[in-house]
C-alpha cells in the first residue's frame, strides 16, 4: 500500500435522511435590505407549509436557523447555498420555499446534485414578488434538467394546496393539468407563414448581434443563453460592461439630457419630484437616466447591434439611477432623438430599438423577432417583458396583475405619454433612486410568449390574452398591493387558468406586445409561430388560439 505525504482532504459522511422529514432552504436577495424587509412574509409561508406538512405526518427542519447578526434565514449568497447543502441529507426531500424575490444562483449548485425530491413552494401574494422567485427558480431547474415538483397556495386552507402536499410526501411528485398546451399544427400556407418564414431566413443569412451589458442579473441563471443555442438561429452576443456604459454616461453634456427631459415634458409625461434624494425623485436623478439612454443607442450604434439588454442590479445601482427610464423609451417608437457622437445623425429615427429588461436573453430573441415581424405587418412593435408578480378573480375571471420593475413603453397606455408618470424607485431595491415610466396598460388584444430552455434546446410558449380595464378603486387596490410606483397590465389569458399557467411557465418574465384587434392579434401569433418554426425551435401554443381551435 503506497502511503502519501500529500495534505488529503478530509471527506465527511453526508447525514442520514430522517424519516417523514423534509429540509426546507429560503434562497434570497444579495441586498440585505430587501431581505431584512420581507422575512416577516417569509416566516408565515414557512408556517403554512409546516403546518401543511405536520397534518400528514411530517415534520419541516430548516436547513440554516435564523442568523443573529442579520435576522433572518434566507441564503443570501452562492457560498453560503454551498455551506448549507452541505447539512442536508443529500436523499431527503427537500423544498425550496420563497416568498420574496430570490437570487437563484444562491442555491442552484446545491440543488443539482440534490438526490432526494424537490419541491418548489411560493405563497399566492403580490406584496413580495414571491412567485417571480419560485418561477425563477423553477426555469433554472428546467434549463439544467433537474426534476421538481411545485406548488403555490394563498393561506393554505385551499383544498388543492393540501392535495398537493398530500401527493408529494406519499409519491415525491405533484401531477398539473398540462391540457391547455398544444404543439404546433401543420401552418397552412398564407401571408402570415410566408411572412414568419422570409423573416426566419433572413435572419439566419444576415445574423443579427444582441449587446449584454453585462450577464446574470439578479442570480438569473435561466436567463443566460449559450452562444451555441442562439448561434443557430442567427444571432450573436456583443458581450459589453456596464462599467463601458457608466464611462459613456460621463461623455454625455448635461444640455442633450436636459433636451430628453423638454422632449418628454413637451410630450406630456409628468415627475413627481422632489428634493430628498434619499427617498424622492430629483431632477439630478433624470438626468442621469437621460444620459444612460443616449449612451446606450450610442454604444450600439458602435457596435452595430440590433437588440441591447442592461443587467443595472447587480453594479450600477450603487452607481446610478435606474436603467428602466431608458428602458422603456428605446422599446417605443415615439421618442426623444438622440444623435451620433458628430451630430450628423439621428439614431433609428422613428424606430422602435428593442431593449430587453435585466438582461434577459430569452426576452432578446422574442423582442428582436417580434419587432421585426409586427414592423413588417405595420404594426406598432413596441414590446416589453413583465414579471408574473400575482392575480385575483374579478368579476368571475381570474385577472393577472403583470409587472415590470419600473418601465413599459408609453404606446402601451391608453393616450402614450400623456399617460405616463414618472415616480422614484423604492428605496429597498433602488438606493439611487431613478424615475419609473408608470401608467395602466390600455385594454386591448395581446401576443404573449417566452422563449427559455428545456431538454438542451431553445423552446417557446406563446398565447393569446386580453388586457381589460378594471374601475379605478380595483386598479389602485392591486397596486398597492404590489409596487404602486411600477406599471401594471390587467391579463386575462386566453383558456389558461391561474394553476395551468404557473405550473407550466419557465420564467419569471413573460414577453407582450399588442395588436390593434384580435383578428390582427391571430394574424401575428401565425407569423410569429411560423418564424420560430422555421428557426427549429419547438413552438408550444397555450390556451386558445386561432391555430388550435
Amino acid at each position: 500500500m503506497t502511503t502519501s505525504t500529500y495534505a488529503m482532504p478530509s471527506l465527511s459522511e453526508p447525514p442520514a435522511a430522517p424519516e417523514r422529514t423534509a429540509y426546507l432552504v429560503a434562497s434570497g436577495d444579495l441586498r440585505e435590505s430587501a431581505n431584512s424587509a420581507g422575512w416577516p412574509t417569509q416566516v408565515e409561508l414557512e408556517r403554512i407549509i409546516s403546518d401543511a406538512f405536520a397534518a400528514n405526518g411530517w415534520q419541516v427542519v430548516r436547513a440554516n436557523e435564523v442568523d443573529p447578526a442579520t435576522g433572518h434565514g434566507f441564503i443570501s449568497s452562492q457560498r453560503m447555498g454551498l455551506e448549507v447543502f452541505t447539512t442536508i441529507p443529500p436523499d431527503a426531500p427537500l423544498i425550496v420555499a420563497e416568498a420574496v424575490w430570490q437570487y437563484s444562483h444562491h442555491i442552484l449548485a446545491g440543488l443539482r446534485t440534490h438526490r432526494g425530491p424537490i419541491l418548489t413552494a411560493a405563497n399566492f401574494a403580490g406584496a413580495w414578488p414571491g412567485l417571480v422567485g419560485l418561477l425563477g427558480i423553477n426555469a433554472g431547474m428546467t434549463k439544467m434538467g433537474k426534476p421538481y415538483s411545485t406548488v403555490w397556495t394563498v393561506d393554505g386552507t385551499d383544498e388543492w394546496f393540501q392535495n398537493a402536499i398530500r401527493s408529494w410526501v406519499t409519491t415525491g411528485t405533484i401531477e398539473h393539468d398540462a391540457s391547455h398546451v398544444h404543439s404546433l399544427p401543420t401552418l397552412a400556407d398564407s401571408a402570415e407563414t410566408e411572412l414568419g418564414r422570409a423573416l426566419a431566413a433572413q435572419l439566419q443569412r444576415e445574423k443579427a448581434i444582441i449587446g449584454v451589458f453585462d450577464e446574470g442579473c439578479m442570480g438569473m441563471y435561466n436567463a443566460i443563453f449559450d452562444d451555441e443555442l442562439l448561434n443557430g438561429l442567427g444571432i450573436y452576443k456583443e458581450r459589453l460592461s456596464q462599467s463601458a456604459l457608466w464611462a459613456e454616461m460621463q461623455q454625455v453634456s448635461d444640455s442633450e439630457a436636459d433636451e430628453v427631459q423638454a422632449w418628454l415634458t413637451d410630450a406630456g409625461m409628468t415627475f413627481h419630484l422632489g428634493t430628498d434624494d434619499a427617498t424622492e425623485l430629483t431632477m439630478e436623478q433624470l438626468r442621469w437616466q437621460h444620459k444612460m439612454y443616449i449612451a446606450a443607442l450610442r454604444i450600439a450604434d458602435d457596435f452595430g447591434l440590433d437588440a441591447v439588454g442592461i443587467q443595472y442590479q447587480q453594479g450600477l445601482k450603487d452607481l446610478s439611477p435606474a436603467s428602466d427610464l431608458a428602458e422603456g423609451l428605446l422599446n417605443n417608437v415615439s421618442r426623444p432623438p438622440v444623435r451620433s457622437r458628430d451630430g450628423e445623425r439621428v439614431l433609428w429615427e422613428g424606430k422602435a430599438f428593442p431593449h430587453f429588461n435585466e438582461a434577459d436573453e430569452g426576452v432578446a430573441v422574442d423582442a428582436l423577432v417580434t419587432n421585426r415581424i409586427w414592423t413588417a405587418m405595420g404594426l406598432d412593435p413596441a414590446t416589453t417583458l413583465h414579471d408574473v408578480r400575482w392575480g385575483e378573480e374579478y368579476d368571475g375571471q381570474f385577472v393577472w396583475v403583470f409587472e415590470i420593475s419600473g418601465s413599459v413603453p408609453p404606446s402601451h397606455f391608453e393616450n402614450g405619454y400623456a399617460d405616463a408618470e414618472g415616480w422614484r424607485q423604492g428605496p429597498v431595491f433602488f438606493p439611487a433612486g431613478g424615475s419609473t415610466i408608470n401608467g395602466i396598460s390600455k385594454p386591448g388584444e395581446i401576443v404573449w410568449s417566452r422563449v427559455y430552455i428545456a431538454e438542451g434546446q431553445l423552446q417557446v410558449d406563446m398565447g393569446r390574452a386580453s388586457v381589460i380595464s378594471l374601475p379605478e378603486e380595483e386598479t389602485r387596490r392591486r397596486k398597492e398591493a404590489t409596487n404602486p410606483e411600477w406599471p401594471i397590465m390587467h391579463a386575462v389569458l386566453h383558456g389558461v387558468s391561474r394553476d395551468q399557467f404557473m405550473a407550466r411557465h419557465k420564467a419569471n418574465h413573460l414577453n407582450v406586445v399588442y395588436a390593434p384587434d384580435a383578428q390582427t392579434a391571430d394574424r401575428a401569433l401565425t407569423a410569429k409561430a411560423a418564424l420560430f418554426d422555421a428557426l427549429g425551435v419547438p413552438v408550444h401554443l397555450c390556451g386558445d388560439t386561432s391555430l388550435t381551435r
